[in-house]
């Protein structure tokens, strides 16, 4: 992160005293900043404040009034809905879990999402009735997303644009340790068709061989477990960020640091990676199935799309 000033304990001190809240409100005031087009240094000279405080307001690291914040937001001349969203944001108590709506949208469209995941170093993430987005082949997203709809075609591009840049933050040299736990019975369950089926089992297959990257199969024959009832992310950061997970709903994301919380999320882990088989054999069913949506598309050919 960049402090802008102090030294590298200033840096850790800081860092400490930010929460997901936080970083996400001083990511909302950066980007207002960025969009009236303003350095950072002209804004704090014209405010009368130091760049200092400026610089962790918008990290996260520095609690403001809502005079500031009121103040700023007028001086960077955001919209009423941007202010809006800005001043609840800003007006929210840390305790350690909040909810953000989707608004019409999906969850790919939270800032708080994104910023997290382009920082973690770590992610355990489950689902057990879809791939999960960051590994969906672009044909399986636009199929699963037409679902939500109706959407126009423009609006049902840019869903579809969104999840495919977010699958960024997995290739590149700082992309995280990435364990995705896929239940079976999301590779039976037909998204779209079995074209689109196929190709998608084949992605999964080829996406096993990645360093960084674990896809493993809950097979249908693993023993039944509370765990396996709700999907979840959980994402780690380099120290001292606190982890961070989230749980999606038709509607709302969920965001949680709190200690307790983030403890069970890691003992869901330790189960389903119990349950789950190995990179070998998740690779070996993702295989047969896409064999299986071969044989059916050849059988059944367009009639089952």
């Amino acid at each position: 992160m960049d402090t802008g000033t102090g030294t590298a304990a200033d840096t850790e001190h800081y860092a400490r005293l930010t929460t997901a809240r936080s970083r996400e409100l001083g990511q909302e005031l950066h980007l207002a900043r960025k969009r009236a087009n303003l350095k950072a240094t002209v804004v704090a000279e014209e405010l009368g404040w130091s760049a200092g405080k400026l610089s962790k307001m918008e990290n996260g690291w520095r609690a403001a009034s809502s005079w500031d914040y009121g103040t700023l937001l007028g001086k960077l001349g955001v919209d009423r809905l941007t202010r809006e969203r800005i001043q609840r944001i800003a007006s929210e108590q840390d305790i350690g879990h909040f909810i953000r709506a989707h608004e019409g949208r999906l969850s790919d469209n939270l800032l708080c999402l994104m910023i997290h995941e382009r920082a973690a170093l770590t992610m355990h993430r489950y689902e057990p009735m879809l791939i999960p987005g960051l590994l969906q082949t672009e044909a399986y997203a636009r199929a699963v997303i037409e679902q939500y709809g109706p959407f126009a075609t423009e609006t049902l591009d840019f869903f579809v644009e969104t999840r495919l840049e977010r699958q960024q933050v997995l290739s590149g040299d700082r992309s995280p340790e990435a364990t995705f736990y896929i239940h079976e019975a999301a590779l039976q369950s037909v998204i779209g068709d079995t074209q689109v089926m196929h190709d998608q089992m084949m992605h999964l297959a080829f996406l096993c061989g990645w360093t960084r990257l674990r896809p493993r199969v809950i097979p249908l024959s693993a023993p039944g477990h509370p765990a396996l009832l709700h999907s979840y992310s959980l994402m780690g950061f380099a120290k001292p960020i606190r982890q961070v997970a989230y749980a999606e709903n038709d509607v709302s994301t969920v965001f949680t640091e709190e200690e307790s919380a983030i403890e069970a999320y890691r003992r869901k882990s330790e189960v389903l990676e119990g349950l789950a088989l190995d990179a070998g054999q998740s690779r070996s069913v993702f295989a047969r199935w896409a064999s299986v949506y071969d044989r059916r598309g050849d059988r059944d050919g367009p009639d089952l799309a």
